[in-house]
């Protein structure tokens, strides 16, 4: 085992939702997301910590099942581990599901590295009266270090990284448990040929049961002849005989465990119910959408004045300095009327993010992709693609990342395709800013709509696809219920913090652009600067496009505008509002001002914006994201032709049908 001059490297390796995430966090102060269902950490993560006078290269693999590879996730797992840079494993097991995550253990105990089992979530064990026999528990596991941890409390931290550089040079026996005679025999002949092939190779007995079981990869990375010893696959076998250790160390190590187990499968009889789910996930969602609006409306009402008299205070300092008045115009009218109008909408947008982090912490959403399963296995994908879905509700480009917890390129490319019609926190403003001016009472029901219709445009888009699709997939999910949990205020305050330092970075620096830029293509045309924007060079490139848009109501060249500005971020439709129509940040003056212009515009054109820019072309982060995930230009501008042509085609739709009623 070799040393390296900056330190050595320790895998971080568990099951989804295991809290490995959160344990190295607490260990190394990094910030990733954290979340309690699957798919979220799709890329190793490095981190360092010193301790003891040593060094340690911490690293947060993908959450995987075992490692056997068919998705992207566990592919990078399994290649970090296998690496010989890794000298440690840290196997994070959750304690509160002890019989779950064993199944992975004992595959890793068979590489015959050394490993650390990290016990998290002891706390969560002693809250719900269940024990483990810390003695009997590594006697039945090779005696490897059992370091019991809290990775929300930052309990039993230092013994964890003690184990760590004391374990450093043990070598793992690789044999935790005897399968069949017959098995046995074909693994001890197996391990004899690869030795002869590779003699330096560490986990001979791991690589003989991976050619039992008929492992593709395995074969491709160390090609033997092995036709005299294997005629079958075995893998149905090896299985079976690791799932009954499992209930021999769950018999002799856990106990007090039913009770609890009881009253999450009550609340699971309605939760992941077929139908009455799909209903509770509706009532929760309209629930989070009205606190959203009836108490972020009312924070946003003082902020709204505070950036009145603010504008109103900077304009008055910029005329007894005698700035220039297109300086005083670009600096108030531009970018504090840009910047400021997206930043009214922060107590909407915290509300949502808390709300999506309280769902997430409690283990909710696993029970919503699980529901959502027999949908999606009608569409043609498996539940796991209903989990970009959800992600897509906060953000698109992690949402598209998620993608990689998809087993197929073309479920990938599909998922990617439907991920961008949910209805992420960046159209947020906009729902705000026209249900409540053109819909009153009714605004928190007619944006909760909106992500409604993004559900059902993605779930009709995968059905077609499926109906045209002539080799139809058989998909199945494989995604854990955990037990539901109080939510954590940290990893909360950690999760909605990240949220909100995006938020307003990009108001300080996309947005910040954006809104010069248009200031900029508002304030000038052909002869220079204009007094009306009308005859800017916005205004008369998008009274060349508005025509086209006349069936879906919005044949307005300001809106045009405002639709070609929102690619650079979705926000930024809410900012050329602002300084298209008058600069009044007020919900009333606004309106007053739209109505000045187009005196017809009335909740029917306001309907079809929304629907348009729910649907339309997402933003440029997003749009570099697909191509990066997809690698192909082609899949990635046709997707956005696709994502246009829908926005237009529904959008006229909701106008013609919404005209008949406003």
């Amino acid at each position: 085992m070799r040393e390296h001059q900056n330190g050595f490297h320790v895998a971080f390796v568990g099951n989804p939702n295991c809290g490995k995430t959160t344990l190295f966090n607490a260990i190394t102060g990094s910030k990733l997301k954290v979340a309690n269902w699957p798919g979220v950490t799709v890329e190793k993560k490095e981190g360092s910590v010193e301790f003891e006078d040593e060094k340690l290269i911490l690293i947060d693999t993908p959450g995987i099942y075992s490692l056997s590879t068919y998705t992207i996730e566990e592919k990078v797992t399994r290649n970090c581990i296998l690496d010989d840079d890794i000298e440690v494993i840290v196997n994070v097991v959750d304690a509160s599901s002890l019989e779950r995550n064993l199944y992975l253990t004992l595959q890793l105990l068979e590489l015959g590295k050394p490993i650390v089992m990290a016990l998290n979530m002891m706390d969560v064990v002693e809250e719900r009266g269940m024990e483990i026999d810390l003695h009997r528990l590594p006697e039945m596991l090779c005696d490897i270090p059992i370091v019991p941890v809290s990775a929300i409390k930052k309990r039993g931290l230092d013994i964890l990284l003690h184990a760590i550089i004391h374990h450093k040079e043990a070598v793992t026996l690789g044999q935790v448990f005897s399968y069949s005679d017959d098995i046995e025999d074909k693994i001890s002949k197996l391990e004899v040929i690869m030795q002869a092939k590779y003699p330096n190779h560490s986990s001979a007995r791991w690589h003989a049961i991976k050619f039992l079981e008929d492992d593709e990869e395995v074969y491709e990375e160390h090609p033997v002849d092995v036709s005299g010893v294997v005629n079958k696959s075995y893998s149905r076998q090896i299985i079976q005989s690791k799932y009954s250790y499992i209930d021999d160390i769950i018999k002799e190590c856990l106990f007090n465990k039913s009770a609890k187990e009881a009253k999450t499968d009550k609340i699971d009889a309605l939760l992941t119910h077929p139908v009455l789910g799909i209903f509770c996930f509706l009532l929760i969602m309209a629930f989070v959408f009205f606190l959203t609006f009836t108490l972020g409306d009312f924070i946003k009402g003082f902020l709204e004045m505070f950036l009145e008299y603010f504008s109103n205070a900077v304009s008055s300092l910029l005329s007894f300095a005698s700035v220039a008045g297109w300086l005083q115009s670009l600096i108030v009218d531009g970018i504090i009327a840009g910047v400021g109008g997206i930043l009214t909408f922060l107590p909407n947008i915290i509300i949502l993010f808390i709300a999506l982090a309280i769902l997430e912490d409690s283990g909710y959403m696993s029970r919503v992709a699980y529901v959502m399963d027999g949908i999606m296995g009608k569409l043609g994908l498996s539940g796991k693609a209903f989990l970009p879905m959800i992600l897509g509700f906060g953000c698109t480009v992690p949402a598209i990342m998620a993608t990689r917890a998809l087993e197929t390129p073309k479920d990938r490319r599909r998922t990617m395709l439907i991920t961008p019609f949910m209805s992420c926190s960046a159209r947020l403003p906009i729902y705000v800013l026209l249900s409540g001016m053109f819909f009153g009472k009714w605004a928190p029901l007619v944006s909760f709509s909106m992500y409604v219709l993004g559900i059902l445009v993605a779930l009709l888009t995968a059905f077609v696809a499926n109906v045209f699709d002539k080799k139809k997939n058989c998909n199945n999910l494989l995604i854990e219920l955990p037990e539901y949990k109080r939510p954590n205020l940290r990893s909360i305050r950690v999760y909605v913090w990240n949220k909100v330092k995006d938020y307003l970075t990009k108001a300080g620096t996309t947005i910040f652009i954006a809104s010069i830029i248009v200031w900029f293509v508002l304030n000038l045309g052909p002869h220079g600067f204009v007094t009306e924007a009308s005859g800017s060079f916005a205004a008369l490139a998008a009274k060349f496009i508005a025509p086209v848009l006349k069936p879906c109501g919005l044949n307005m060249w300001e809106i045009v505008v405002a639709l070609f500005a929102g690619i650079s971020a979705k926000e930024v439709v809410v900012t050329s509002f602002t300084v298209l129509f008058s600069n009044n940040l007020e919900g009333a003056g606004l309106l007053e001002s739209i109505k000045a212009v187009y005196p017809s515009f009335t909740s029917a054109n306001a309907l079809s914006l929304m629907v348009f820019c729910l649907l339309y072309t997402p933003c440029l982060a997003t749009i570099a994201t697909i191509k990066k995930e997809s690698e192909s230009w082609k899949f990635t501008s046709s997707a956005m032709v696709f994502q246009i042509a829908v926005a237009y085609a529904l959008s006229a739709i909701v106008y013609n049908i919404a005209a008949i009623f406003f």
